[in-house]
C-alpha cells in the first residue's frame, strides 16, 4: 500500500485527504483506502451519520489519483466533470467513536487515449465498511492537457482574476433550512421564488476552495443540490442517499447563479426526490437529482 501526497488528490490542505492508500489490482483495477474523521470541519456528522458528501468527495479525489498514477496522466493535467451519481447506505454510514476505514474498488472504464495519453474515462466505485457495502459511484470526466485547458477557457483560465471578480456575497438562508449549523457552510442565499435561491459564492471558505480555481468547483454545486433538497422538504429533516448529477458548462465567478428544487412523486414511504436545476444568464450548466431519507426528529 502507498501513502498518498496531496497533490495526488487535488488538496492544499493534508488534512483534507480522505484516501490514505493505493494498489493496482491489474489493468483498471485499482483499490484504495480511505478514513473519514469522526469529526469534519465542512461534512460535519448528523442524525448518527456521517455525512454522505464525504463519498462524493472520496470518490471526487480518487478522480485525480485514478488520472495521475493509474493512467500516468501529468500532473498539470485538469480533470474535468461530466457526470457524477452515486448511492449511499444510510445505515454504513453510522457515526462511531472511531474513525471510518472504508475500502474503495474503483474500475476504470470506457478509456480513451489521445496521443497515447488519457483523455477521458469512466470510473466505477464502490465503497465497502467492516465488509458491509457502503454505496456506489460512477463519474465521467475528460482529462485535459494545460494547452487544450487554455484554449477551451480563454481569458478566464486565470484562477486569482477569476476569484477576484466573484459577484458579492449575498446574506445566507437560515442555516436549518440548508441542514447546517454554522451560516458560513450555507451555499444559498434567498432568491425571487419559492425554491429559487441564488448560489452563495464565498471564495474565503477553507474547505469548498482549497486553492485558487477558475471556475465553481462541482464540489460546491453537488453541496448546492444537496442544500436546496433539504430546504425544499424543509421542515423535514432529511439525509442524502442518492444524488445523480449532470455538468454541461462551467459555471463562472462573475455572474449569478440561481439554483432551483422541484420536489416529485415517489412511492417509497420516507423517502423523498427532488429535481435540481442551476442557471447562469440563459444556460443550464448542471442539474442534479437529489434522493433523500426523511429522518425522525
Amino acid at each position: 500500500m502507498t501513502a498518498i501526497p496531496r497533490q495526488y488528490v487535488h488538496k492544499t490542505a493534508q488534512a483534507e485527504v480522505l484516501i490514505c492508500g493505493w494498489q493496482n489490482n491489474g489493468e483498471d483495477s485499482f483499490l484504495a483506502p480511505a478514513q473519514w474523521p469522526r469529526s469534519h470541519s465542512f461534512y460535519a456528522p448528523a442524525h448518527g451519520l456521517h455525512d454522505p458528501m464525504l463519498f462524493a468527495e472520496s470518490v471526487r479525489q480518487a478522480m485525480p489519483l485514478v488520472s495521475h498514477v493509474g493512467y500516468g496522466a501529468p500532473m498539470d493535467h485538469r480533470q474535468i466533470w461530466d457526470r457524477f451519481r452515486c448511492t449511499i447506505s444510510a445505515e454504513a454510514l453510522r457515526h462511531e467513536r472511531l474513525p471510518a476505514d472504508l475500502e474503495m474498488h474503483l474500475t476504470g472504464a470506457d478509456v480513451v487515449k489521445r496521443a497515447g495519453r488519457l483523455g477521458g474515462m469512466a470510473l466505477r466505485a464502490t465503497a465497502v465498511r467492516d465488509k458491509q457495502r457502503m454505496g456506489a459511484a460512477e463519474t465521467r470526466f475528460a482529462n485535459q492537457a494545460p494547452a487544450i485547458y487554455r484554449r477551451l477557457r480563454g481569458p478566464r483560465c486565470d484562477a486569482a482574476r477569476a476569484m477576484a471578480g466573484a459577484v458579492p456575497l449575498p446574506a445566507p438562508i437560515a442555516p436549518d433550512q440548508a441542514g447546517r449549523i454554522d451560516p458560513q457552510d450555507v451555499v444559498l442565499a434567498p432568491g425571487r421564488a419559492d425554491r429559487h435561491w441564488q448560489l452563495r459564492v464565498d471564495v474565503t471558505h477553507p474547505v469548498l476552495f482549497d486553492h485558487p480555481v477558475d471556475h465553481i468547483p462541482g464540489m460546491l454545486l453537488l453541496e448546492a443540490a444537496r442544500q436546496a433538497a433539504h430546504s425544499a422538504l424543509h421542515p423535514r429533516q432529511t439525509v442524502m442517499t442518492s444524488i445523480d448529477a449532470k455538468f454541461t458548462r462551467f459555471v463562472e465567478f462573475d455572474a449569478p447563479c440561481r439554483i432551483e428544487a422541484e420536489p416529485t412523486a415517489t412511492t417509497t414511504p420516507g423517502q423523498e426526490t427532488v429535481q435540481i436545476t442551476a442557471r447562469q444568464g440563459e444556460n443550464v450548466p448542471f442539474t442534479a437529482t437529489v434522493t433523500s431519507l426523511v429522518v425522525p426528529r
